[in-house]
């Protein structure tokens, strides 16, 4: 009987822990990014050459797109969502390297970031509103929603692993079925596309978990989106 495709054999044990594949890559992606961040940013210069300038631009679009999303301080929210778009995008980028299967071409890592997302989302909300407030948010605008505002937190949540899973997998399955079919330079093109696709959900994956984030902390709050009132004592609401 042939194996699952979406199974995953232990490369090894951990004690009582099974190790595959996606987990070995996810940790050495995290040893790559956390020695290359660390070495970047030991001499950090108010004249900055390439290295530190690349970096600062990668620093400020995000921050731009959580200022331009949640219209408030990206600072709070700016080391979780910057991590989460880095890493899916190096996971996505590593299935360009031969006989790597990148981690988001599984269910495990795209549920464990998906619950990630999940689990911000609700501290963020508590946080800003406080739990009452939070708690609040479920029963608008009518106690009757309760449940289907709830249901709306799980689906969206799942919506996340699907989408991620689906594109990336996808991706790597027509690479594979091109090499094997035609040889190793005809698939150049698809790669190319396939690196193109793991940007974009990359970016989709981490806008996406921004808006979560930025639906559970609106309202009222001390970091809740806001805007200067104007003379005649009115704010204005964002747009």
């Amino acid at each position: 009987m042939n194996a699952s495709p979406l199974s995953v054999t232990p490369l090894f044990h951990a004690g009582p822990v099974p190790v595959t594949a996606p987990v070995l890559i996810t940790w050495a992606l995290m040893a790559l990014v956390t020695v290359f961040c660390a070495l970047a940013t030991r001499r950090l210069s108010l004249h900055p050459g390439r290295l530190q300038t690349v970096l600062e631009l990668i620093a400020g679009a995000i921050d731009s797109q959580i200022r331009d999303t949640l219209q408030t301080d990206p600072a709070p929210y700016r080391a979780l969502i910057g991590t989460i778009f880095l890493y899916v995008l190096l996971a996505n980028w590593s299935s360009l390297i031969p006989g790597i299967e990148p981690p988001t071409a599984h269910l495990e890592t795209d549920a464990a970031l998906a619950l990630i997302v999940l689990a911000a989302t609700l501290w963020h909300g508590v946080r800003v509103r406080g739990a009452r407030g939070y708690l609040k948010t479920f029963a608008e605008p009518s106690w009757v929603m309760i449940p289907l505002n709830v249901v709306e937190q799980i689906t969206r949540t799942f919506s996340l692993v699907v989408r991620l899973f689906g594109n990336v997998m996808s991706g790597v399955f027509v690479v594979g079925i091109v090499l094997s079919l035609a040889g190793l330079l005809v698939p150049v093109p698809l790669m190319a596309l396939d690196l193109l696709t793991g940007a974009v959900q990359a970016y989709i994956f981490a806008v996406l978990a921004t808006v979560f984030i930025g639906a559970a902390v609106g309202g009222d709050g001390p970091d809740a989106p806001h805007t200067p009132p104007k003379e005649d004592g009115r704010s204005e609401q964002p747009h």
